[in-house]
Parts: C-alpha cells; sequence; structure tokens
C-alpha cells in the first residue's frame, strides 16, 4: 500500500502530496488520526485529505484508513530491508522474519480469490476425473514443487513432482485434455519451464502457473496466480519468494481438501497417521 502512495506521489496535486508525505513517515499515526487533525498536520483542508485517498485508488477515507491499519500492523515493514555485511545476528533476524511477514501481509492484501479458486476448482476436477496433476519447478521452484506433490499426496491425490528439464518435456508430452500441471517460478523466465508449459497446453492440459506479474511464464499459462514480492536481490538474504510459494501451495491444498470433504478424507488422514506412529519413539 505505501509503495502504492510512493509510485503515485508524482502524480498527486501538492497539497495532497502534503498528505501522501504524512502517510509514509508516520502511517500507524495517520489510521488511527480524524480528519481534522490529519488536515491540520498536512496543512491542507479536509476534503483535500479524502480527494487524496481517492487518487490513491481508495474509495474514501474510512477505505484507505481500514487498509492502512492492516498494512502496518504488527511492526511489519514497509520495503524489503537488505542483509548487511556488519549486521549483529539479533538485526539479521528482525530483517529476515520482517521481509517474510511483509510479503505475506502484501500477498494477503493483493492476491486474487477468484483465481485462486478458479485453480482450487480444476484440480479437484482433474482429481475427480482420474486425471494427472503435476508440479513442475527448477531450483528453489523444484523444492517448492517437491513439497506440493507431499502435500496433496497426503490427501490422497497421486501426483508428481519434476525439477528436471528433460523429465518436464516428458511429462508434459504425455498430458492431455483434463490433466493439470502447476508450474512454479520466481522469475517466469526459465526457458525449461516455458518449453514444458507449451508443451502442456498444445496437448490440452490445463496450465495453473505461480510466478511473477508480466513474466513470460504468466502469460502463457491458463491460471495465474500471481507470486510478487517487493524484496531486493542482495548477497546475503534468502528469497522470500520461496516461502511466498510455499504459502501458496498451502492456500491451494486446503482449498483443495475442503471441496473433496471432510467424510473421505479425514478417514484416510486419521489412518495414515495411525500407521506412522510406529515409525516413531514413544
Amino acid at each position: 500500500m505505501l509503495d502504492r502512495i510512493k509510485a503515485c506521489l508524482p502524480s498527486l496535486a501538492p497539497a495532497e502530496q502534503r498528505v501522501a508525505k504524512l502517510v509514509l513517515n508516520d502511517p500507524r499515526s495517520f489510521a488511527k488520526q480524524p480528519i481534522s487533525e490529519l488536515a491540520d498536520r498536512a496543512h491542507v483542508s479536509k476534503p483535500t485529505v479524502v480527494r487524496f485517498c481517492r487518487s490513491v485508488g481508495y474509495d474514501g477515507l474510512s477505505d484507505f484508513k481500514l487498509k492502512l491499519a492492516g498494512s502496518v500492523s504488527e511492526g511489519v515493514p514497509f520495503i524489503h530491508r537488505s542483509v548487511d555485511a556488519d549486521d549483529k545476528t539479533s538485526d539479521i533476524m528482525v530483517k529476515v522474519i520482517d521481509n517474510t511477514v511483509a510479503a505475506f501481509l502484501k500477498y494477503r492484501n493483493d492476491a486474487s480469490t477468484v483465481a485462486i479458486e478458479k485453480a482450487a476448482i480444476t484440480l479437484v476436477q482433474a482429481y475427480e476425473q482420474g486425471k494427472r496433476i503435476e508440479f513442475f519447478g527448477v531450483g528453489n521452484s523444484g523444492i517448492v514443487a517437491q513439497d506440493a506433490q507431499h502435500k496433496f499426496f497426503r490427501l490422497g491425490i497421486n501426483t508428481v513432482a519434476y525439477s528436471d528439464g528433460h523429465m518436464q518435456v516428458m511429462g508434459a508430452t504425455l498430458l492431455g485434455p483434463g490433466d493439470c500441471v502447476v508450474i512454479i517460478s520466481n522469475s517466469g523466465r526459465t526457458r525449461d519451464l516455458m518449453d514444458a508449459c507449451d508443451i502442456a497446453r498444445k496437448n490440452g492440459a490445463t496450465t495453473i502457473v505461480i510466478t511473477a506479474s508480466g513474466s513470460p511464464l504468466a502469460a502463457a499459462g491458463h491460471l495465474h496466480l500471481a507470486a510478487d514480492h517487493p524484496e531486493g536481490f542482495d548477497r546475503y538474504s534468502p528469497m522470500v519468494s520461496r516461502l511466498l510459494h510455499l504459502m501458496i501451495i498451502d492456500i491451494l491444498a486446503t482449498c483443495v481438501a475442503l471441496r473433496i470433504g471432510g467424510e473421505r478424507l479425514q478417514p484416510l488422514l486419521r489412518e495414515m497417521k495411525n500407521n506412522l506412529r510406529s515409525k516413531r519413539y514413544t
């Protein structure tokens, strides 16, 4: 939300820019104070405060303050904070955790529930029709694909995950109408994944892509689940995108499980848990 305000700042009228700077300097206070006090602090009129809210894409002051309060709750940072070589352990811990939480909350505010619902319905239909469901990813995204396969396998859904480009091409070649492939990529520009996506589409399979908006892969899939995050690519920080992708997979798996229904899944999950008891020390 604050990134949007920064991006809009040059196009705002001078009086509205003063309101914008007031928000950016102290968003928590802005979310709590009445319009009269906000107008006084920004040296503008009350209608200008409302106009500012509408200029940056919100219905009015109430809508703006509600979204702002959600964005800045619990001490979440507003931008990605790079880890520096001389950071103390306490600094590193705070930055890594804050960057992750910020990305999660940004996704919560930006995500398209319509796209997620369509993806979940598509996966359930493929499962109920006995069609193939596969997960493709390379590098870090390959690990996410394996995690997705594990989560869906627990639900009794027969799936596979491929992180090798040759296996992805062969797997995509064997897909057909009604089958579904979920392709995961941070950049959305990996050649192997693009090739596999094209092959799967040509064979009639439904392609669900979890990747960055505006990327070639985002345009190539049938259903795009946007995974956008404001992190910088410094030398030290782990990629928040991996955790973001894992969360999206968790959301998908939960939606699919609820649509399959507890009556079918609960006995299976209980039996699985009982059978795994022997693998643990008492």
